[in-house]
């Protein structure tokens, strides 16, 4: 299983950084020292152990127009307590990130594996905040109210409902999901729950202006600038973002984007769904109902 990374610029990165390691590249500089106590030892007995070196890290600074801090990527680089940098790399399969870091905002754009369980509740007035759409013989969520007890555990635009009270949902059409739905114990619904199966991530990172080179109208990106981290990492058109490091977008002014965007920091993790998907998943839905009321709120990790 190879190596895998959160974007281009990752790889780029890591393997410039292993290329340095196997040459022995040394940097006084970028020296991490911890200190800790002298054991009272022949020397012959207990040798001096090395400094813990960092590969030289000059020849990421501008990076692809990225503007870098070496000091950030050391950071990344290894997790408290573990061992330097070595030729040999981290175990396959294992997610590497020297510029993207432990990214808040990559962990809650996840869209993990497998199914889950979650138990849902009805307000005071007997609703879950939950509209539910048939697409392709499968019931999707299509609209998560903002402050409902489907925004508070965790129910995404997009998360495929498998199964509402042991009952298989394949085949419903979108009235019947809502029928049982409306039916339910207002105490407790049990779903269980695939993460967006229309949906992917894609990872990307703003230049030394603060851009990612793409351009968005109405919540669909339109178009991709030459070279740009959007472009590099197979950022595509015709696609809706449906979010921003895990908040979703979806209903938002451009301008409203444009802020959220802005405020996403260096790296920024965007979901997005083909627009064949997202226009026959809102088909039927008040455009003032979403702008109104769905659910913005940042997910907790």
């Amino acid at each position: 299983m190879a190596t895998l990374y959160p974007s281009l610029e990752d790889m780029k990165g890591h393997q410039i950084l292993q290329a340095q390691a196997a040459a022995g590249v040394r940097t006084p500089a970028t020296t991490v020292v911890t200190e800790k106590p002298k054991l009272l030892r022949p020397p012959s007995v207990c040798p001096a152990a090395p400094p813990m070196l960092y590969p030289n890290l000059a020849e990421l600074e501008n990076y692809m127009g990225l503007a870098l801090s070496s000091e950030e990527i050391q950071k990344n680089l290894l997790p408290e307590g573990s061992t330097a940098l070595t030729p040999a790399g981290p175990p396959l399969g294992q997610l590497v990130a020297p510029l993207s870091g432990n990214n808040a905002g990559l962990r809650r754009a996840e869209i993990k594996p497998g199914v889950r369980e979650i138990h849902l509740c009805k307000d005071e007035r007997g609703k879950t905040g939950l509209q539910l759409k048939n697409v392709d013989q499968g019931i999707f969520v299509q609209l998560v109210k903002a402050n409902s007890p489907a925004a508070l555990v965790g129910l995404r635009f997009g998360d495929q409902i498998l199964q509402i009270d042991g009952k298989n949902c394949t085949g419903w059409s979108s009235d019947k999901a809502q029928r049982v739905l409306k039916k339910a114990s207002p105490e407790k619904i049990v779903m269980v729950v695939r993460d967006r199966p229309f949906q992917r991530t894609i990872t990307v990172h703003k230049d030394s202006t603060g851009n990612i080179g793409v351009v968005v109208k109405k919540g669909k990106i339109v178009s991709l600038a030459k070279d740009s981290s959007a472009a590099r990492n197979g950022l595509l058109t015709h696609h809706y973002i449906c979010e921003v490091n895990g908040q979703n977008v979806i209903g938002m002014k451009d301008k409203q984007l444009a802020e959220v965007l802005a405020g996403a920091g260096n790296v920024v993790t965007l979901t997005i769904i083909p627009t064949v998907i997202y226009e026959h998943m809102i088909k039927r839905l008040s455009a003032g109902l979403v702008k109104s009321a769905m659910d913005h709120s940042i997910p907790d990790l």
